[in-house]
């Protein structure tokens, strides 16, 4: 299938050009050849499929819960919304939970059903945190850093953990950090770290930083912390040095306008957009589980447990980099942020993230504003 005169987002930028599709990949991406043969866009905007390295649950299903037909359901809602992969993201919860969970994972990942977003990765969100930034996270089951645990979870899932997360503080975390970047991006997360803890914690391989501003101190001029740490570590120092790239929710709720718009100057170039969505994600308001928690959902807010803790967001990561847009965001680095960026911090960025020859063909051709007309996955409209 040929599609022509299109606006692509191909290496960073808008072009205007070709492309052709077959058995499901991207085959050909370049300057028009003034053939009449294919479909003529007329100019509309065509971006990669989004990809949502953090996302808990929609639809009323939870990954955590370990249920198959519950990511289905995740899956084709992710989809539906222009997102064409992700990671779903576990909770603090017990090891054979999580374990059950991440087989479920495995088993999509490996059916792979047509239509429905492409599970790339497995986010390990808890249990390695602090008690006093758990934030939404159930305190019951927090645990030190184990490396022997983490490892055993990755052989059961075939080694779908893409990210694991650590806070830098507690006993043994650097070293966990070390063992664990051998396997999988190691992000820093629910901590109270210092600014020397976590940069430890960066130099023994730690390279990802799991919701920016959220369950973390804030900068301080005497004590820039997890912040100061992660926006320093650019990759400058070497073939050895792994930037740090931070996740962003553009919920609209977790972070202010102006403090997205800082986050794009801290991390230039590194910023990951994800929406840390929950079951109640795509569902009315009303009563829904969180990691073993009640959590609310109220109308055009995010959830929160009983006591008030904001919890994850109601939104996907399509609306999340609108959003990033409308709070003065560059198009092109937003959908950056929601496209190869999260697709290299779970090594997926050979498949998908971009519109290139050989990936596979998950594509959203949008209006003038980015508003999605119609959704490919795999060369399939959908």
């Amino acid at each position: 299938m040929i599609f022509r005169n299109a606006k692509v987002f191909t290496d960073g930028e808008y072009k205007v050009c070709d492309f052709s599709v077959a058995d499901g990949k991207f085959v050909f991406v370049g300057e028009a050849d003034n053939s009449t043969e294919g479909i003529d866009l007329k100019g509309k905007k065509v971006i990669p499929g989004l990809v949502d390295v953090h996302t808990h649950g929609s639809m009323g299903a939870d990954f955590s819960d370990g249920d198959y037909d519950g990511i289905v359901k995740m899956a084709k809602y992710y989809g539906q919304s222009g997102v064409t992969s992700f990671a779903p993201a576990g909770m603090t919860l017990p090891y054979d939970v999580l374990e059950k969970a991440f087989t479920a994972g495995k088993k999509f990942h490996d059916d792979m059903p047509a239509g429905h977003a492409r599970l790339m990765g497995i986010h390990m969100e808890g249990p390695f945190f602090s008690e006093k930034k758990k934030g939404a996270q159930n305190g019951a089951y927090l645990r030190d850093p184990d490396f022997e645990a983490f490892r055993k979870l990755q052989e059961a899932c075939g080694g779908l953990v893409r990210i694991v997360d650590v806070a830098p503080e507690l006993p043994g975390a650097a070293a966990f950090a070390k063992a664990a970047s051998e396997l999988a991006t190691v992000s820093i997360a629910h901590t109270d770290a210092t600014y020397e803890e976590a940069k430890a914690a960066i130099d023994a391989g730690a390279s990802h930083l799991t919701h920016l501003y959220n369950a973390m101190p804030p900068i301080h001029h005497r004590n820039p912390g997890v912040i100061g740490a992660g926006s320093e570590a650019d990759g400058s120092k070497g073939t050895e040095d792994k930037p740090v790239v931070a996740e962003l929710i553009c919920d609209g709720y977790h972070v202010h306008p102006s403090s997205i718009r800082m986050a794009f100057k801290l991390f230039p170039g590194r910023i990951c957009l994800i929406s840390d969505s929950l079951m109640c994600c795509g569902m009315p308001r009303g009563k829904y589980a969180l990691g073993g928690q009640e959590g609310f959902l109220e109308e055009g807010q995010p959830a929160r447990l009983e006591d008030g803790t904001i919890a994850g967001s109601a939104s996907n990561v399509y609306i999340c980099m609108l959003n990033a847009i409308e709070y003065g965001i560059s198009e092109e680095e937003a959908i950056l942020a929601a496209t190869l960026t999260p697709a290299k911090e779970i090594g997926a960025e050979e498949l998908v993230g971009s519109i290139e020859a050989g990936k596979y063909a998950d594509f959203v051709i949008c209006d003038d504003n980015l508003i999605p007309e119609e959704i490919y996955i795999g060369g399939e409209k959908i």
